[in-house]
């Protein structure tokens, strides 16, 4: 049950990062619930369960995402 949850809250929040995010950035479902899960790792867990924790996973995510579209856009 737990992988359900994170795989819908990473949805979530990957959909959130991809709204603020501008450019290019992954499309599709899969793509963005495996950066938003990433995110919500790396900027989630430093502020814990709450509102902190979900700010802090779409900040996590916005970065990932930044990240991997720069990372794209590099290699074209």
């Amino acid at each position: 049950m737990s992988v359900l949850c994170w795989a819908v809250f990473g949805a979530i929040v990957g959909g959130i990062a991809k709204a603020i995010v501008p450019g290019k950035v992954p499309s599709g479902w899969v793509p963005t619930t495996l950066l938003g899960c990433l995110g919500s790792v790396a900027g989630g867990l430093p502020f814990g369960d709450g509102p902190a924790g979900l700010i802090g996973s779409v900040i996590g995510a916005v970065v990932v995402v930044m990240l991997h579209s720069w990372y794209v856009e590099g290699q074209s």
